[in-house]
């Protein structure tokens, strides 16, 4: 008889975790990529370990069926991440990735897990105002142009058949955004920090507002930052400046308790 085999594990996080980091920092990547999307970021800001998010169906988890649903996602996400939430830790996401991050963050509280100590949201609008943005209603022709524009951003030359790939994983990361709108604010127990960009022609930072309702009373603030809805790619200085004092809030908090 064949011996049974388990299933791979499958590799949520880019690398492990150290051991060693004061605090960590949970990123989300948006609609149609996968974590190389951080690759220009520092490992580190300030207390907090940069620790970069790999959802399957893409890159290094190119043979695995795509998550489906942001509620799906949570569900075994929240399982992968759990051992490493034993200290202060953080959700950063950008536009999908902000939605992705906060139905993993919904799904702790529910659970009655440990939380993020800070959430920062970039580009989106609060859940329970969306679905929003323009890619939501393009078809595939303007979907394949905009693949090819932001792999030139990322710092590579297009190849169709990875756009192809792309485009497969954009399509279903987009239909998981437009199936997901909270009925009402949901209110999560952590500080929510949110992140507009000021030359932003997708997310007008003012139409990030409704996330303050869910957050609880005094515990959201908001900052705009120069640069347009891909700013954030670069890690510049403003944004590693509000994502390490956040996280350094989160660790002082962590041991003055």
């Amino acid at each position: 008889m064949t011996p049974r085999q388990n299933p791979p594990k499958k590799k949520w996080l880019l690398r492990t975790p150290s051991a060693d980091a004061a605090a960590r920092l949970f990123c989300f990547p948006y609609s149609g990529v996968g974590a190389s999307l951080y690759s220009r970021w520092p490992d580190r800001v300030g207390p907090a370990e940069i620790c970069r998010i790999q959802l399957p169906g893409r890159e290094n988890r190119v043979r695995e069926e795509h998550f489906g649903t942001y509620e799906g996602l949570a569900d075994e996400l929240v399982e992968a991440l759990l051992p490493y939430l034993d200290r202060p830790f953080g959700f950063f996401g950008h536009c999908g990735g902000a939605l992705a991050a906060f139905a993993t963050a919904h799904r702790l509280a529910e659970l009655g897990l440990p939380v993020p100590d800070q959430f920062f949201v970039s580009s989106q609008v609060a859940p329970h105002e969306g679905p929003y943005g323009r890619y939501l209603s393009m078809d595939e022709t303007e979907l394949r142009k905009e693949m090819e524009r932001l792999t030139r951003l990322m710092g590579a030359e297009p190849v169709p058949d990875l756009i192809d790939l792309g485009l497969g994983v954009m399509t279903a990361d987009l239909a998981a955004n437009r199936a997901y709108r909270t009925p009402e604010p949901v209110v999560l127990p952590t500080r929510i920090r949110l992140l507009g960009w000021r030359d932003d022609r997708e997310v007008d930072p003012e139409l990030m507002t409704g996330w303050a309702a869910c957050a609880p009373a005094g515990q959201c603030e908001r900052k705009v930052l120069p640069g347009d809805h891909h700013a954030f790619l670069r890690a510049p200085g403003p944004l590693v400046d509000e994502l390490t004092e956040g996280m350094a809030a989160a660790v002082a908090a962590a041991a003055s308790h």
